[in-house]
């Protein structure tokens, strides 16, 4: 009941468990966070708003409300305890996955929705049939990676890596030909936020034993 809570707002489920320090601080920095992302909106448009919500807003949502499911610490601050939970067990690797799952659903409607659109691949926009792998290939992607990482499955820290670099040189060799977006620049910064951390965290998926 207390995850449900913090769920519907942050710092709910604390509260409730009588953990009044843990709950406020969590409102409160939720929402810094929240109105964050939202001027950071106003400020470099939309792209730039849902990027800073996914990597710091969403992740701490999900965070304290698991610190909620975990309950009371038997001691000290509850944040130190759920976070080396999560270092442990490899959450974070599944939070990152289970973000670029969503991605491909996300990917997916918008190609659905847009059939005409021919999307850049390294300075063409192939039409037809043709045109349609360069917009397959990224959900395609999104949806193996995600899969690999929510399962710890060694292959998938393989697959990211070529992944990111088809995202990179892709975006890098359509900025040098289409100049600079929005969109096109928050994906670059995003590919290399998340390959520096994947990077730092590969032995989760290195040392899984089930593959």
């Amino acid at each position: 009941m207390a995850a449900i809570a913090s769920v519907c707002l942050p710092g709910l489920g604390q509260v409730l468990q009588r953990r009044f320090l843990d709950g406020t601080a969590t409102l409160l920095l939720s929402g810094v966070l929240i109105a964050g992302s939202l001027s950071l909106g106003r400020i470099s448009g939309r792209a730039a708003e849902v990027f800073f919500f996914m990597i710091l807003a969403l992740p701490w949502w999900v965070f304290q409300t698991y610190d909620a499911w975990l309950g009371p610490p038997s001691h000290g601050f509850g944040w130190s305890r759920t976070w080396r939970t999560v270092w442990r067990a490899g959450h974070d690797i599944r939070f990152l996955g289970f973000l670029l799952f969503v991605s491909a659903l996300n990917d997916t409607y918008i190609i659905l929705a847009n059939l005409d659109y021919s999307m850049p691949f390294y300075c063409t926009k192939p039409a037809g049939a043709l045109g349609f792998f360069p917009k397959a290939l990224s959900p395609a992607l999104h949806m193996a990676v995600g899969y690999g990482f929510m399962k710890h499955r060694r292959w998938s820290l393989f697959l990211y890596f070529v992944y990111a670099a088809y995202g990179f040189t892709n975006g890098m060799v359509n900025l040098t030909c289409f100049g600079p977006g929005r969109i096109r620049n928050t994906l670059l910064v995003a590919i290399i936020v998340s390959t520096l951390y994947v990077w730092w965290r590969r032995r989760i998926l290195l040392t899984n034993r089930e593959d």
